[in-house]
């Protein structure tokens, strides 16, 4: 059976037709209707005194050929009619020179056979929509827009995945009844078209698609949007329930930790020492941004120092730190104669706190410790004394770095740790 969609193959027509078939461009129904429009345009160019052009004596003038393209869709118009009918009747070929002899043509104006070939092509168009081979946009887009508006209208909220199969069979779920028709409806008109149009009918075939993916969404959309809304919501619920877990065991280890400790003692001094040290650590859970398996860095490791010397000593330590930066051996280092100072000032200040400053720039890191205890004469430090030679000035030189050891007797002590280069 002959496709109306598609140009015919070589065993549907004559011989003499193939140059004229070969010529024809697809979509063949697309092509069709906009050709009007195009033959308009052309003719309204010629200019009126070349109307009766003709290449060559005998041959057809300008206007004969418009009444010849008219008289050939007319035939042929009558041919699809008769086909369509399944009049078995045969048609005799007309001899389109005598037809052309006989139309007048050439007494008429350009104009006028425009306007007429402009009719007769409305007249086939309309001729093939009534045989249901060409549909125009009459259905198309009323189609679309009412899927579309269906699918708007319907309230997602309340659907369970089962509606729309439940839906069919409960006399109270008119709305999920008609959309379950609707989509239906709609897969199997797009399905339809796909099955009965061949692959050149591009345009169709992308009808097709578009119908059959409105059918999609208006059937299963409800369903896909409350089922991504219910995983969505039971990962939150997921999130929320890990947080308050995390949150309730940290409580647990620590902070009420503490409290039974202190319930146990009664020193004033030690009470407000485990306090201290269990509000930093509770901030840094609370407030600390660093990345979970990222490099350790400056700011933590003096926190972590100053609260082991604290936790000893049962003296305040109060760390306050410029720029940051990630700890390699020569901060370890510095830490290190960081922690030597904190314990000397501990031990031999009689201070009851000390102040950590850290300031990191592309120059240098710099860490100043100093307390307003007893303070101390550093020419007179017993040669037996390594804690200030060794373990803070010497660490610290041996790593590339210097250190200054500030002091007087009853002016308090400051000590000042300084490492060149630009941080890692």
């Amino acid at each position: 059976m002959v496709n109306p969609t598609r140009k015919p193959h070589s065993d549907e027509y004559a011989d003499f037709y193939a140059s004229y078939v070969a010529a024809v461009e697809e979509p063949l129904l697309e092509r069709l209707a906009s050709e009007g429009a195009e033959w308009r345009d052309l003719l309204a160019a010629v200019p009126p005194d070349h109307e009766g052009y003709r290449y060559a004596p005998g041959k057809w003038s300008i206007r004969e050929v418009v009444g010849h393209v008219i008289d050939a869709e007319r035939m042929f118009s009558v041919r699809a009619m008769a086909f369509a009918r399944g009049d078995a009747s045969h048609y005799p070929s007309f001899d389109e020179n005598a037809y052309a002899a006989e139309s007048g043509a050439d007494q008429r104006s350009l104009a006028d056979l425009s306007e007429e070939l402009s009719t007769v092509r409305t007249a086939t168009l309309l001729l093939l929509r009534s045989l249901g081979i060409w549909s125009g946009d009459g259905w198309v887009w009323p189609g679309a827009a009412l899927s579309f508006g269906t699918a708007f209208l319907m309230d997602r909220g309340d659907i369970d995945p089962r509606s729309a199969i439940l839906g069919l069979f409960d006399p109270d779920s008119g709305r999920f009844r008609a959309r379950t028709v609707i989509g239906v409806v709609l897969l199997l008109i797009g399905v339809s078209i796909l099955a009965n149009v061949a692959a050149p009918a591009v345009g169709t075939v992308l009808l097709a698609v578009l119908i059959t993916g409105v059918g999609m969404v208006v059937l299963f959309g409800p369903w896909v949007w409350r089922l991504v809304s219910d995983l969505g919501a039971e990962r939150r619920r997921r999130i929320r329930q890990e947080e308050r877990a995390d949150m309730a065991a940290h409580l647990h280890d620590s902070v009420l930790q503490t409290l039974a400790l202190i319930q146990r003692t009664d020193d004033p001094r030690r009470v407000m020492t485990l306090a201290r040290v269990q509000e930093r650590e509770l901030r840094r859970w609370l407030y600390d941004t660093t990345p979970a398996g990222g490099p350790e860095l400056l700011s933590a490791a003096l926190q972590e120092e100053a609260d082991r010397i604290e936790q000893t000593f049962d003296i305040h330590i109060q760390v306050v730190t410029v720029g940051d930066r990630p700890v390699d051996e020569g901060i370890r280092a510095t830490i290190a104669a960081t922690g030597e100072a904190l314990t000397n000032a501990a031990r031999h200040s009689g201070a009851d706190r000390v102040s950590v400053y850290s300031e990191v720039s592309q120059e240098s890191t710099d860490i100043w410790i100093s307390d307003q205890g007893a303070g101390f004469d550093p020419e007179v430090v017993a040669g037996d004394r390594y804690g200030i030679a060794e373990s803070i000035v010497g660490r610290m030189q041996s790593n590339g770095g210097a250190a200054t050891v500030s002091s007087a007797p009853g002016e308090g002590t400051e000590v000042h740790l300084r490492l060149r280069g630009e941080p890692g």
